[in-house]
């Protein structure tokens, strides 16, 4: 999922020094690999008024771990690298994953319309469920209107007055879907590309249709036991961030001034499967890492993840099947996933074969260059 101040892509944010935090030093360990590029974003981030950055890389020399700023405002205390945080649209890499699981046992194509597994459910004001493939959904080529969009649910959710309202209200996906329903669509499936979180509440419900699990309880039969992953959560419909973690701030606003808001608890159904999880830096790590190496996808699969269709505008991201390419200014190329909630803004990328791998959190949503601290660490 992404917050209305948060942007798929690797710069993130805008910048600005609206919040001054008092910063802590980079404190690294076990690495004898250079991450000097790293902690001078991580640094910078803070400067510009990110509260605080948490970041770990994971290297052919080991673990490196770098924290800055501050995880609470009111106490100073700094933040850990253990942290847990909220990493909204990360979250899709791991659904798209399952999906990907269930082609490869044969229960499902990429190319199924959606109506197979739901009919009826993907219909109104020109969306069509018979029409759209699994693989539209999940590579966000389907035209479905993006429900983070309208502006009643953004007012409701992403406002200062409305969030403050209505944080910890219970929404159904059938509810964040019939909020898309209400418009027409982006585009006839597959003419065009645009990021919709609606894509991924849809493909929840097919891996719930295809298994009669949730898409929780697969993915943490199929991904998180697996791969030993417990920091990581999906939390449904529970408000806290489990410990060790710091607060989220937020302006609530589209600007990067005026007050900043306290928003670390939450009801994180309003994002679903399209961005509802909590991890830290060193599981991300590990799952992408697992990911890219072939650990969780046989190579036939992996291929189909990774082919890319083209972002208008960005010229230097590509995107699969809830996997981004992203071309660095020195030419490397990583995979990964931005993600953005309230008051977290977060990032992950890997080399190609999964040998080296980042995993970052700004615990501020309004401010920051996410791609300063991954050209840093790879470049």
């Amino acid at each position: 999922m992404r917050v209305r101040t948060a942007l798929v892509g690797t710069t993130a944010l805008i910048l600005s020094a609206a919040l001054a935090a008092p910063a802590v030093a980079a404190t690294g360990t076990r690495s004898t690999g250079g991450h000097a590029g790293t902690r001078t974003a991580i640094d910078a981030a803070v400067a510009a008024g990110v509260p605080g950055v948490t970041a770990t890389a994971r290297d052919t020399h080991g673990t490196w771990s770098a924290t800055a700023g501050v995880g609470d405002t009111g106490t100073g205390t700094p933040r850990s690298a253990a942290d847990r945080y909220r990493v909204g649209s990360i979250t899709k890499t791991f659904v798209s994953t399952v999906l990907l699981q269930l082609e490869a046992e044969g229960r499902l194509s990429l190319d199924d319309k959606v109506d197979r597994w739901l009919p009826g459910v993907v219909r109104g004001h020109g969306h069509d469920g018979r029409g759209i493939t699994v693989r539209q959904l999940l590579n966000h080529t389907s035209g479905i209107y993006d429900y983070t969009s309208d502006a009643g649910f953004a007012r409701d959710h992403f406002a200062r007055d409305g969030f403050f309202e209505h944080r910890y209200d219970t929404l159904t996906p059938h509810d964040l879907l019939a909020v898309a329903l209400r418009h027409e669509p982006d585009f006839a499936p597959g003419a065009s590309w645009n990021y919709s979180n609606t894509n991924y509440v849809v493909a929840g419900m097919v891996i719930e249709k295809v298994t009669g699990h949730s898409y929780a309880t697969e993915i943490r039969r199929r991904v998180l036991r697996p791969l030993h992953l417990t920091a990581t959560s999906l939390p449904g419909t529970e408000v806290t961030v489990p410990r060790p973690g710091s607060r989220a701030y937020s302006k609530l606003a589209e600007t990067d001034t005026g007050p900043t808001y306290d928003v670390t608890t939450l009801n994180p159904s309003m994002a679903s499967s399209a961005g509802e999880m909590i991890s830290n830096s060193a599981d991300l790590d590990r799952f992408y890492s697992a990911l890219l190496g072939g650990k969780l996808l046989p190579p036939r699969q992996l291929k189909e993840m990774k082919t890319t269709v083209k972002i208008d505008g960005v010229p230097n991201v590509r995107y699969g099947l809830g996997l981004m390419d992203t071309k660095l200014t020195c030419g490397v190329h990583v995979w990964g996933h931005t993600g953005g909630i309230h008051g977290s803004v977060s990032a992950a990328a890997t080399t190609p074969d999964g040998r080296h791998s980042l995993a970052f959190n700004f615990n501020g949503d309004w401010t920051g260059d996410t791609g300063a601290v991954i050209e840093g660490e790879f470049c």
